[in-house]
């Protein structure tokens, strides 16, 4: 791009991230308020769980639409398109008066949140190369991580003073406020000469290229695997807190804080190393941390005799280091093989890691949830099976191949 149509990073990097966090920030608010929308609708515990997986699910399937769209039309249509539906699906989440209402408003939540984080990846690199991409991916995800950590904390808050529909009207609010900033700041980055024709024997074929790529799936498991061990606890969060550590609706910042804290500290040192690591460095500096986290973990949740903090959330902060430092340089390495499909490649990786977080949600955590030991193992699984996917994308690169453009 020119330097008058490249915008500067500065004031990228945080609209990026807003686009990034307002589709977490829906899914962490409403965990303290399970409770009281359980009551309200007659909601069984196991319904309420899946106001999670409706979300993700639906995300998921979206997502795979989402990069292609923007390929094909442009990145600003879609993000303020995708913007203004979740605006919508807020509105009928806060007027839902049945459970199964919420759950249809909560999956049209999904279907149109992954556009800013999806099309926002593939901006960054429309934008940037090399070493000054990866700085502006680590600041995004540095700001992105304020959105899970601060979300359940401002619902919390909520439910002590109001009722739980104004959970989803601040969600409104929020995105309504993020379309009129995209629609004065947000530029069109990817022009119309670059653009693909928008046909479903091309999105087939482009995907076809995508997944046939011996790389592509290594490094999706990787990040997708990498990110859902600290999902398990995530996704957990109403048991973890409320029943395991026995703290409060007010009180979710005791996982939150340092989870989040510690995918933002990932971040930094991720931005901080570009130019000073190489890839393969940085990711191996992150699986020490994150193997290293899991095996503290492993042993809290055998020596204690209760979970309780701060003894049992901060292996859960050093394991979400290790994350954040390896998820912009997976992600890079994933949209740099495929130039002229980058919206495919960052709609494909994120259903992946999606797939997983709605199987981790709707049937892993109900069964997962009543004992920390179970988490522990069920993160440290994940972090494992995502280290093998890294060792096999590794052994793959070194054999000669043609990079697929």
């Amino acid at each position: 791009m020119t330097p008058a149509t490249t915008p500067r990073r500065r004031l990228l990097a945080p609209l990026l991230a807003a686009l990034a966090m307002f589709g977490p920030f829906s899914i962490d608010t409403i965990f303290p308020a399970f409770p009281a929308i359980e009551a309200d609708l007659r909601a069984s515990p196991l319904a309420m769980q899946q106001t999670i997986s409706a979300y993700l699910i639906a995300y998921a399937l979206m997502s795979l639409a989402h990069g292609p769209l923007s390929d094909a039309l442009g990145r600003r249509r879609v993000i303020l398109a995708g913007v203004a539906v979740f605006v919508l699906a807020s509105v009928g989440c806060a007027l839902a008066g049945s459970i199964e209402a919420l759950l249809a408003f909560r999956a049209l939540q999904g279907l149109s949140a992954g556009a800013g984080m999806i099309v926002g990846r593939a901006i960054i690199r429309d934008c940037f190369d090399g070493v000054e991409a990866q700085k502006l991916m680590s600041t995004v995800s540095m700001i992105f991580g304020v959105a899970p950590a601060i979300a359940p904390i401002v619902g919390g808050w909520v439910v002590a003073f109001a009722r739980w529909p104004m959970i989803f009207w601040l969600l409104a609010a929020f995105a309504l406020a993020l379309w009129l900033a995209c629609l004065v700041l947000l530029p069109e980055t990817h022009p119309h000469e670059r653009r693909l024709a928008l046909s479903l024997r091309g999105l087939g074929a482009g995907y076809r290229r995508v997944v046939g790529d011996r790389a592509f799936l290594p490094l999706a498991l990787a990040g997708a695997l990498n990110f859902n061990a600290l999902w398990v606890y995530i996704s957990s969060a109403p048991a973890f807190v409320l029943n395991l550590l026995r703290l409060d609706a007010q009180q979710f910042a005791w996982l939150f804080v340092p989870a989040i804290g510690g995918m933002m500290t990932g971040a930094f040192l991720s931005g901080r190393v570009a130019g000073r690591l190489s890839a393969a460095s940085t990711v191996r500096l992150g699986y020490a941390i994150m193997l290293g986290a899991s095996a503290a973990n492993l042993l809290t949740a055998v020596l204690l005799p209760a979970p309780r903090v701060p003894w049992s959330v901060l292996p859960i902060g050093l394991h979400a280091v290790g994350i954040g430092m390896t998820f912009p340089t997976l992600t890079l390495l994933l949209l740099d093989r495929f130039p002229q499909h980058r919206g495919a490649v960052s709609s494909l990786q994120a259903f992946v890691s999606l797939l997983i977080s709605a199987a981790i949600a709707g049937v892993l955590s109900p069964w997962l949830a009543d004992r920390p030991l179970k988490l522990a193992l069920a993160a440290a699984a994940s972090t494992v099976l995502g280290f093998a996917g890294w060792r096999t994308y590794r052994r793959r690169e070194r054999r000669p191949i043609t990079n697929p453009t």
